[in-house]
């Protein structure tokens, strides 16, 4: 068992959240004794993160709560190239528009996590386009570009992979790890940050900037990665049988999310908790030697903090409240999705399309047949069922989890 002398790395430690680490007893000296500004970068590929990159979210949370200064690095400008760790094909390209529209949306999810502003352990939010579009390429490759080696880049998994699978990898996104080497040299001089954080698949690019700030300017640096964070079932993180699960309300409901923590195996409950929550840890030991039906509590408790967290306390408490109504007391909570028709009937697979639950006819076909499709709790067998609509909301289901109200228009 490793003793850390520093509240960060013993925070960290004891959470899960430790991997690699560049240079253990350098970082826990500098973090007992200093504030240490360290970042995550992300980039903007997308109108909203998802639950894959909530552990990278919490880890600058950690880092705050531990009294360092957390520096959310926006990839405004690493976007345009596209990080090839972990990708079989080249990302498809966004304009400047795109970037904008996705960074807009994507920044008020951190006000969530993190407490923004002035002063020494407040996060900032920066974007490196702001240093890399003002690069000059010719001045960049002499100064920055020879400290890279085409023989050593070629050896790292970002790249190996994509050239064992016989799969194209782009100049541009070759360059990649040299701007996010870049990116760490840039933060340590505009804001003296001294550590990068990130996941395990990011630890060639972030030992890359360590090594370049030591050579160019004699800066130590460090880093620390987390263990890749996959469900007991082996699946990754972020993802569900219906999709990403988004951070963002407007892409998934409040609801939704609490469900998403709500379903959590019961193997990785007591992980998660550490990992996604604040609760303290001696109440998660607790929670996790729970059995049976009683485990269900823990999931509760999780999906509550985890959604207050990303949501606020209103939304926890009204998705926990619809969840309660809808699988404890049979009734249809006021939280469901609902599909107004202005019909006075309709048919089981156009209203298990149209509200979402299926994506085709032919899978709600198969959904009736294998008997996963109900109206008022009441099984649907046959794949002609017309679903008259009366004064009053029906309840329509698909499977266990999934659960809406039809409702005359």
């Amino acid at each position: 068992m490793t003793h850390y002398q520093s509240d960060l790395l013993r925070l960290l430690n004891d959470r899960g959240y430790i991997h690699q680490l560049t240079d253990a007893g350098g970082l826990d000296s500098l973090a007992t004794n200093s504030i240490i500004p360290g970042y995550i970068g992300f980039d903007v590929t997308a109108d909203s993160l998802h639950v894959g990159n909530l552990v990278q979210i919490m880890l600058l949370r950690r880092l705050q709560q531990a009294g360092h200064k957390p520096i959310v690095l926006m990839g405004g400008g690493t976007t345009k190239v596209g990080d090839p760790s972990g990708k079989d094909e080249m990302r498809k390209m966004l304009d400047d528009d795109g970037i904008a529209s996705n960074f807009a949306k994507i920044r008020g999810c951190f006000e969530n996590f993190l407490t923004f502003g002035d002063g020494p352990t407040d996060a900032v939010m920066v974007n490196n386009d702001d240093w890399l579009s003002q690069l000059e390429y010719i001045p960049f490759l002499r100064d920055v570009g020879r400290h890279f080696t085409i023989n050593r880049m070629l050896t790292f998994d970002s790249v190996k992979l994509r050239l064992e699978r016989e799969q194209p990898l782009t100049f541009l996104e070759f360059n990649y790890m040299i701007l996010q080497a870049y990116d760490f040299l840039e933060l340590s001089r505009q804001y003296d940050c001294r550590l990068q954080m990130g996941g395990s698949d990011q630890w060639g690019n972030i030992v890359n900037g360590i090594e370049l700030a030591r050579r160019m300017e004699g800066a130590e640096l460090f880093g620390v990665t987390t263990p890749l964070i996959t469900k007991a079932d082996g699946s990754k993180m972020g993802k569900s049988v219906d999709g990403a699960i988004w951070l963002n309300a407007d892409r998934l409901s409040p609801y939704d999310y609490w469900q998403f923590w709500r379903n959590t195996d019961d193997r990785d409950v007591g992980r998660f908790l550490k990992l996604y929550t604040d609760i303290e840890l001696d109440e998660i030991n607790r929670l996790e030697k729970l059995e049976g039906s009683e485990i269900n509590e823990a999931k509760k408790i999780l999906a509550d903090a985890a959604t207050t967290m990303a949501h606020g306390q209103t939304a926890a408490n009204a998705a926990a409240q619809t969840a309660q109504q809808t699988f404890e007391q049979g009734a249809a909570g006021s939280d469901l999705p609902v599909l107004e028709i202005s019909e006075a009937e309709i048919s089981i697979l156009d209203a298990l399309v149209a509200i979402g639950f299926c994506a085709s006819k032919g899978e709600a076909k198969r959904l009736v047949a294998g008997g996963g499709a109900r109206i008022d709790d009441d099984a649907v067998s046959d794949a002609g069922a017309m679903i008259d609509l009366p004064d009053g909301d029906r309840k329509i289901s698909a499977g266990k989890k999934k659960h809406g109200l039809l409702r005359r228009a």
